[in-house]
């Protein structure tokens, strides 16, 4: 991991220019950055410096500094010149899966769509099951999909992430997240499992929280009726069934793989 100077990243996204913001969350802004070897990278910066957005930072810097995988965004280094410290990450050049689906460009095909839902599976998958211990990504949504040059999806955005302990229960003071795409029971009760991350992955997969944000599959469904998307003696159940039935019958991460 590089450890950035304050001066370089300044330099780097010509001292943090509105002209140069990718976008904007909860927990900061991106901005687009060139180094001095013209390299592109994504520099995210916190937008208010206290103390609970430095232990956010913190605890992203920790989770990505862990994960290696391809369908997960990579963090390239940090400065920690400042009171929160800056993110930098690889450049993804096609922006989030939610402004392909939405913005004024060609319609994805439901081949695309099922791939990049199936890769965005895969690093749920990963998360859960395959770190020493599960990372729950907690934020789930199109808007936290980015996708490189060949459509890859990109999972991004872990400010709400955190790594469970051995009883995989993390039980929080503060619900963090996108609502329409929260687990119920971690809504209701903060529990936080891998469980969560499948319900939001089903969520915003298959438009089953009605809103435009979540229609990975959602239109195409009632027109599709393979055993891709329903299974064999149930043609006439829903998209958000066969999910519901897959979460309900793994009980862990790998439900989110199970459910593409």
């Amino acid at each position: 991991m590089i450890i950035f100077t304050i001066e370089d990243l300044k330099k780097a996204t010509n001292n943090f220019d509105k002209s140069r913001e990718l976008g904007t969350g909860g927990q900061g802004t991106v901005y687009k950055g060139i180094m001095e070897d013209n390299k592109v990278v994504a520099v995210k910066r916190s937008k208010v410096m206290d103390l609970a957005q430095t232990e956010e930072f913190v605890q992203e810097l920790i989770i990505l500094s862990q994960i290696n995988h391809k369908n997960v965004v990579r963090l390239l280094g940090c400065c920690l010149e400042v009171e929160v410290p800056i993110l930098v990450y690889e450049f993804i050049p096609k922006g989030t899966l939610f402004h392909l689906i939405h913005g004024n460009i060609a319609p994805i095909s439901l081949e695309s769509r099922l791939r990049i839902a199936q890769e965005t599976a895969e690093a749920l998958a990963y998360l859960h099951l395959s770190t020493n211990r599960p990372i729950v990504h907690g934020d789930v949504k199109s808007l936290n999909i980015l996708l490189d040059d060949n459509y890859m999806a990109k999972v991004t955005d872990f400010g709400a992430s955190r790594m469970l302990p051995k009883d995989a229960v993390q039980l929080m003071t503060i619900v963090q997240g996108t609502l329409g795409y929260l687990d119920p029971e971690y809504l209701q009760e903060r529990r936080l499992t891998k469980k969560s991350d499948v319900y939001s992955f089903w969520s915003y997969s298959s438009g089953a929280d009605h809103k435009e944000e979540g229609d990975l599959l959602r239109g195409y469904q009632g027109r599709q009726r393979s055993g891709f998307m329903f299974p064999a003696g149930n043609e006439g159940e829903q998209g958000s069934g066969h999910a519901g039935h897959e979460y309900s019958e793994r009980g862990d991460g790998g439900a989110a793989a199970a459910s593409c």
